[in-house]
């Protein structure tokens, strides 16, 4: 067969290179992952749109999509042998798994729907997951076995519900991503070894908040604004989305950097993204594609989490520009 026109590789394939029971994993979570992007695209049409009547771990008012999201992710690791336990966003404690929480090889951690502003306005949303081994297995697993340095993750990665719906992940391996093709149901790889290029001219920041940022940041992005007659002597652009999954997947695209710094606006708030679902996933995702991730004074893969949901700044993408601002 002519190498040009060879099929893509199926995820379920690709991932024959990793060990069984992480394959059964990841296979896991890219079935739920179909099925909320399925309910995902059929918008106002599943029902799923407008609040649910309930808040989430943090007292924040839930989507009808991302209580969907999160039934379903978790009805799917219970169903897994090689999963322990979980834990989500949405809850305020982690869920042993009632038949393999002794014995599963893997605990996991996921923000079900990143981005659930945007439901109702049709702009991309995603699930973030995270894969961490189980260090105490042959015993129930707790709060503590999740209390583990970003940097021991085995596998992380997010799907994006997009035009097409992308699942981009690294089982620190690389950055690969596959695409959904609703005609087989097959993840198909569309991009491999993905690198974040070191440099870039574009940068997503909320400037709503510019008044609150600590002066570093002010000064970097007076620095980006002032373009050609400023300092930096070239032009830049400014994107914001609201959406994690969508940021980190342009940045991967084409290069660019994230930033939801530390401000002073809620001072009791060290940050506003949570390390575990959010923050860690990203950051080795990162890291795997030659870009980096830190909160300002620290790379975030060395962070050890203090709670589950613990919050965290994040400044993440293009290595030049990061390491600029720290």
């Amino acid at each position: 067969m002519n190498p040009a026109h060879a099929q893509p590789h199926r995820l379920d394939i690709w991932l024959e290179e990793q060990p069984k029971a992480l394959r059964h994993v990841v296979m896991t979570i890219a079935g739920a992952c179909e099925r909320i992007g399925e309910a995902a695209g059929q918008g106002a049409l599943a029902g799923l749109h407008g609040l649910a009547e309930s808040d989430n771990s943090q007292g924040e008012a839930q989507k009808k999509l991302d209580v969907f999201a999160d039934e379903v992710l978790s009805q799917a690791l219970a169903g897994c042998p090689h999963v322990a336990g979980w834990a989500s966003e949405e809850h305020p404690d982690p869920t042993r798994s009632e038949d393999f929480g002794v014995h599963g090889d893997y605990l996991v951690v996921f923000d079900p729907l990143d981005g659930s502003s945007n439901i109702e306005a049709n702009i991309s949303v995603g699930t973030i997951f995270s894969i961490l081994p189980h260090p105490f297995r042959g015993t129930p697993v707790g709060d503590a076995g999740f209390m583990q340095p970003a940097k021991q993750q085995v596998a992380a990665g997010y799907v994006l519900y997009g035009p097409s719906t992308v699942m981009v992940l690294t089982c620190r391996n690389g950055v690969q991503a596959f695409t959904l093709d609703r005609r087989s149901g097959h993840w198909l790889l569309t991009r491999s070894a993905i690198q974040v290029p070191a440099t870039t001219r574009e940068f997503a920041i909320n400037t709503s908040n510019q008044r609150f940022w600590d002066k570093p940041v002010q000064r970097y992005v007076a620095e980006c604004v002032a373009g050609e007659t400023g300092p930096r002597r070239q032009d830049f652009n400014m994107r914001w989305v609201a959406s994690m999954v969508a940021e980190v997947h342009r940045i991967l695209t084409r290069g660019g950097v994230f930033m939801y710094p530390r401000d002073n606006k809620e001072p009791r708030k060290p940050g506003r993204l949570r390390l575990m679902y959010e923050a860690a996933p990203m950051a080795l995702l990162m890291q795997q594609a030659g870009a980096r991730a830190v909160t300002g004074t620290q790379e975030l893969l060395e962070i050890v989490p203090d709670t589950l949901h613990q919050r965290v700044p994040v400044i993440l993408g293009s290595a030049d520009e990061i390491a600029r601002i720290v």
